[in-house]
């Protein structure tokens, strides 16, 4: 494929690594002869380096065939985190080092998560856009406070630490923008 097909999600192999792409920036030449650019970024998805390339139009790219699959967290031991297909019950075990940013994130019954395989190797998992976990701890809510008023840190369920506003209180159920760890509303 050409580096003008590229598309924000996809998977790629530069260099035997294998590539998600989270974003791409698109900078058109002023002269004739010049080149449109496509400035990727990414990360790599078995140990989460981040990647940023510029190519040509007509640079050449490999995509990577990944299967996406529907998985749950069935438990995490010494060996690392299991996870089961939902259809076939195949399950697959992947390091906690591999998934580390993730980890703050996953919780029982989260419903949402694919796991990217190719040839039959769990290569990484992918988190659904925001997630629903439970304020564990936090400063006491403050009965005035206003939804617009100042932001306080709390610590969930997973131990992700997030800014929340004064008003919510620790047993509350938060969404989180798993994409940027921000809180986002109240679950529900």
């Amino acid at each position: 494929m050409k580096a003008n097909e590229l598309k924000r999600g996809l998977l790629i192999d530069e260099d035997g690594q294998i590539i998600k792409i989270k974003q791409i920036q698109v900078q058109t030449s002023s002269s004739r002869s010049g080149n449109t650019l496509y400035k990727v970024k990414g990360s790599n998805v078995v140990n989460h380096q981040k990647f940023e390339k510029s190519y040509k139009g007509d640079d050449v790219i490999t995509a990577v065939e990944i299967l996406r699959r529907q998985v749950q967290l069935l438990y995490r031991d010494a060996d690392g985190c299991t996870f089961m297909d939902n259809e076939t019950y195949e399950q697959y075990v992947v390091a906690e080092d591999a998934i580390e940013d993730e980890l703050l994130y996953l919780r029982d019954g989260i419903e949402g998560v694919q796991a990217l395989i190719s040839d039959d190797v769990l290569l990484g998992i992918e988190l659904p856009a925001s997630v629903d976990l439970e304020i564990m701890e936090c400063a006491p809510s403050m009965k005035a406070a206003s939804s617009s008023a100042r932001t306080k840190p709390a610590t969930l369920s997973t131990g992700l630490i997030v800014q929340v506003p004064e008003y919510l209180a620790p047993g509350e159920i938060i969404k989180v923008n798993t994409e940027t760890g921000a809180f986002m509303s109240r679950a529900g």
